[in-house]
């Protein structure tokens, strides 16, 4: 058995550390945007940049959606348009199946392959989408074993020091 994590497994790692620094407290998603085997971008879901965040005011819902959170997708699409960076021909590895928008976003972008962690509300819209764009689409899981060839603790220091 090898001590490593295959590849997938690796850029999800890199998504579900994104989500960490989400700051909607509903559910926190993190997406990892990768081309040529490289990562070029990351986004999670907060808040506009400068205003109150979810965790600080609370969620601004309507129709049942918080309208105050800017998706992970949306701002790992963003963070690439800052940087001039295409997204064409790149794969998202997000921890949560995209919403119909994003999905309509990601695609726009050329995005090829969209892999995802958790089930969040598949819409039937968004498969079609998909099936009709012929993107790849995968559930990529994380096991314990994975996380077991992680050794984070290995990297952790006391809180006496070292």
């Amino acid at each position: 058995m090898s001590e490593r994590i295959d590849w997938p497994t690796y850029f999800m790692v890199q998504a579900i550390m994104t989500a960490s620094r989400g700051t909607c407290p509903r559910l926190r998603v993190g997406a990892v945007l990768v081309k040529d085997g490289r990562v070029i971008g990351s986004g999670f879901n907060g808040s506009v940049v400068g205003t109150p965040h979810c965790d600080e005011v609370g969620d601004l819902m309507r129709d049942g959606h918080c309208i105050r959170a800017v998706h992970a997708e949306q701002n790992a699409l963003m963070q690439l348009a800052k940087m001039g960076i295409m997204a064409e021909g790149a794969e998202i590895y997000v921890t949560d199946f995209p919403c119909v928008y994003c999905t309509k976003l990601l695609l726009q972008a050329g995005i090829k392959k969209i892999n995802y962690l958790r089930s969040y509300r598949p819409d039937d819209f968004v498969m079609e989408l998909i099936q009709q764009k012929n993107v790849d689409l995968q559930q990529v899981l994380v096991h314990e074993s994975d996380m077991q060839k992680l050794n984070l603790t290995s990297y952790v220091l006391s809180d006496e020091g070292e």
